[in-house]
């Protein structure tokens, strides 16, 4: 992978359309404005915001069921992963996305991203523990929270079906060996295509252990 990762390589390392492309510069050049006066992303991430950022959410799309048709992000802070997704997914008739996210800053800068690139998504600013319980065929998570406490967020997302994706660093093994202290899953570990020590958690099948 190239030192400096740019639009166009993130273009060829995922396939994407010129149209959604454009929509996804939209994404970037809004991220880089609205940066400069609230914290976002890291500013040090900025430089190689399409490695860092985009293709870190895009990597997920592969692991999207072909038949999905709702999608919800969790802590989803400036889009990533839910709003790149649904960015990419926006050809499938009928197909929702959910963005929760609790600070309103941060809220309002996903409504207007959404708005910029075209987008029809639901923005809920809300603490996830106050969110009404409702299914969604996909839950996905990024540097949201540890994952014994967010499979207790996801719980009240998940139907029978539900597919979460969770993002997660270096401390996986150690997370998960926690977590089934208290949760009964299946869960399958994805080297990440970003981050030599990044790695993507698939889960199926949630529930609690005293269930």
């Amino acid at each position: 992978m190239p030192d400096i990762f740019t639009a166009e390589d993130f273009a060829k390392a995922t396939d994407v359309s010129r149209e959604t492309l454009a929509r996804l510069k939209a994404f970037a050049g809004l991220l880089e404005e609205w940066n400069a006066r609230h914290n976002l992303v890291a500013k040090s991430t900025l430089p190689d915001l399409w490695r860092r950022h985009f293709l870190d959410s895009a990597q997920l799309l592969p692991l999207i069921p072909p038949d999905a048709a709702s999608l919800a992000d969790l802590g989803s802070g400036a889009g990533f992963p839910g709003l790149v997704l649904a960015c990419l997914l926006r050809e499938r008739p009928g197909f929702r996305t959910a963005l929760f996210e609790a600070t309103g800053k941060k809220a309002a800068f996903l409504t207007a991203a959404a708005e910029r690139m075209g987008l029809a998504v639901e923005v809920r600013n809300m603490r996830m523990e106050d969110a009404p319980a409702g299914a969604f065929d996909v839950v996905l998570a990024r540097a949201c929270a540890p994952l014994t406490k967010l499979l207790g967020y996801a719980q009240k997302f998940a139907g029978p079906r539900t597919v979460c994706l969770f993002l997660k660093g270096q401390n996986v093994e150690v997370e998960l060996t926690e977590a089934r202290k208290s949760w009964r899953i299946k869960a399958l570990r994805h080297q990440s295509r970003t981050s030599a020590d990044g790695a993507i958690l698939e889960i199926r099948e949630l529930r609690h252990a005293r269930a």
